[in-house]
């Protein structure tokens, strides 16, 4: 089972400068869970498949389970609803603050921050997989548990259409869909691996189709040419050619590649 670790160090990988504080770190242990928590896991995980498409966010369940269990002490007022007719009296507001309060207090962590999931960008973990597989430490640095959540991730985040967006939350775009297939693919999926969907595909298959419906990787945008460059799937000649000297201009200029970067992900938000 899959634990949450808070403000601890204990992993060759990871520095500090603060003790770890505001640090969190999902681990797994083997060991972990009795039958029924495991049970309980699996339970969330398949309701959140089922409707990834009208909930696109994990809500930080896996760790609303745990903090549970660990503060059993703290409990979460009942909700009071309050009828168009009626007036708010100051017992009701009272109430609901303190449940505002009660609810917060059990999600904080014990070293007093508010753990949450970075759910959201679609092409941060590409970079790592592939980054691990051309330097040999894929298998070294991943679990097989890493490999598993990690394509859970993916998957849960296919779009209706067989794509990937920019974000969860996005349309399918070229960019997405190819470095989280590609990603898959790096990650052990077979070209028909995935679960299927109505019309009998499965989600290897309806990606790689909208991908190549959608003019095939040569259509991705430079950033995902270059991952694909640096995998060895792409020609370098494929790229455009990116002036290092423009990085030494000032950062503010528009056409800065931070700039442009920095504005251009703002913007699908």
């Amino acid at each position: 089972m899959w634990k949450l670790k808070i403000a601890e160090g204990g992993n060759a990988w990871l520095r500090t400068l603060n003790n770890h504080v505001g640090r969190q770190v999902w681990e797994f242990d083997p060991e972990l869970g009795s039958p029924e928590e495991l049970a309980k896991i699996e339970k969330a995980r398949e309701n959140f498949h089922n409707h990834r498409f009208e909930k696109k966010h994990s809500a930080d369940l896996l760790m609303r389970l745990q903090f549970a269990k660990e503060n059993p002490g703290v409990r979460v007022l009942p909700q009071v609803k309050v009828k168009d007719t009626e007036d708010v009296t100051e017992d009701i507001v009272t109430n609901t603050l303190r449940r505002a309060l009660s609810y917060h207090s059990t999600l904080q962590a014990h070293d007093g921050h508010w753990p949450g999931d970075y759910g959201g960008p679609m092409f941060l973990m590409p970079g790592l997989v592939i980054t691990l597989s051309i330097t040999g430490a894929l298998n070294a640095v991943l679990l097989e548990e890493h490999k598993k959540e990690m394509c859970r991730y993916i998957y849960n985040h296919q779009n209706r259409d067989g794509g990937w967006g920019l974000h969860i939350e996005g349309p399918s775009t070229m960019f997405g869909s190819v470095l989280n297939y590609v990603t898959l693919r790096l990650l052990g999926e077979g070209a028909n691996d995935g679960r299927g969907a109505n019309d009998g595909r499965g989600a290897m298959e309806r990606g790689r189709s909208w991908i190549l419906e959608h003019g095939g990787a040569t259509a991705l945008t430079s950033w995902g040419k270059m991952w694909l460059s640096v995998l060895g799937a792409f020609e370098w000649s494929g790229n455009n050619p990116l002036p290092p000297e423009i990085w030494l201009l000032p950062y503010i200029l528009p056409f800065h590649p931070g700039f442009c970067a920095f504005v251009h992900f703002f913007m699908k938000f």
